[in-house]
């Protein structure tokens, strides 16, 4: 960019700084006009929402307390109970655990479809994102057919004594785990995919000539190589997973409630929305924290 007094030459333009400020402002407002009306102003009305009173019939009374956040945190009129950190607490495990299964799965699916011919890598593809083709809460109500006491899975488990002659696999954690896992992988495994298409097979050869184990090989030639797919698939997975309902909702039953079905429960049944206001900002604490740890965790992997 260079400079004559008070006229700048941008792009081969010649321009000033406030004309430019002022393009620039005209091409960000939709932007930023899309991100108040949907994002930022939507976080306010919640804040908003969690500060203030519930009325008798479930009306908003705009009396002004922290009343909400102290019941999350466990505080009552009865003494203090762990029972709404608790339900934070497994969202929390859940979601990570649902990424990190998905993750394990989708690297050798990845790997394998990468090494299929060219002309059957779309095929591959394809069946893993036919699921996006069906709606959530049908491919939920699938798994009720799948776990069933008459398909071989649950006879499986009847055999080895895990559940009784004749009992579904189903309401219990092993079915919420499952469908969560099913309904999550193909976040982790596309975007992941696109990184091992591209993978540098010069490095790998390296670190296997330099007489580098499989553990090591992966982790210095391989890893660092798949962390743009991998860091954009764990975001897409454990972000939705810790506010996932319908999954917990139908394969977990009243058995294995998460910080979703609490929402859902206060902002429907219970017509607490203040309450269900202030565990909805719980949540978002809980997942910006959990993106910072990855984040700087992922810049150690890099760096490594």
């Amino acid at each position: 960019m260079k400079r004559t007094d008070s006229m700048i030459t941008w792009y081969g333009e010649l321009t000033t700084r406030r004309q430019l400020l002022k393009r620039g402002s005209l091409l960000l407002s939709p932007g930023m006009l899309w991100l108040m009306l949907f994002l930022v102003l939507p976080g306010l009305v919640l804040v908003l929402v969690s500060v203030v009173t519930r009325g008798a019939y479930g009306q908003l009374e705009w009396t002004f307390t922290l009343e909400n956040y102290k019941r999350l945190a466990g505080y009552t009129l009865f003494g203090w109970t762990p029972d709404y950190l608790m339900i934070l607490w497994r969202s929390v495990v859940v979601a990570f655990f649902t990424t990190l299964v998905s993750v394990l799965l989708s690297y050798p699916l990845c790997f394998f479809i990468a090494g299929r011919p060219e002309r059957s890598r779309y095929m591959w593809l394809t069946l893993v994102i036919i699921p996006f083709w069906t709606n959530m809460v049908i491919r939920a109500y699938a798994w009720f057919l799948i776990l069933s006491p008459e398909m071989p899975i649950a006879k499986l488990a009847a055999v080895f004594g895990f559940i009784p002659e004749g009992a579904p696999l189903y309401p219990n954690a092993f079915a919420v785990y499952l469908g969560m896992v099913s309904m999550f992988l193909p976040f982790v495994t596309l975007p992941l995919y696109a990184s091992v298409e591209r993978l540098d097979w010069s490095l790998v050869e390296a670190a296997q000539d330099l007489y580098a184990s499989r553990v090591r090989t992966f982790t210095q030639a391989i890893l660092p190589q798949t962390m743009p797919g991998l860091s954009v698939g764990i975001i897409l997975t454990f972000v939705p997973a810790m506010g996932m309902f319908v999954v917990p909702d139908l394969l977990g039953g009243a058995k294995y409630m998460l910080v979703g079905n609490l929402i859902q429960q206060q902002f429907g049944t219970s017509r607490d929305w203040p309450f269900g206001a202030a565990i909805s900002m719980g949540l978002m604490v809980l997942t910006m924290i959990g993106l910072q740890i990855y984040r700087r965790k992922g810049k150690e992997i890099q760096v490594v």
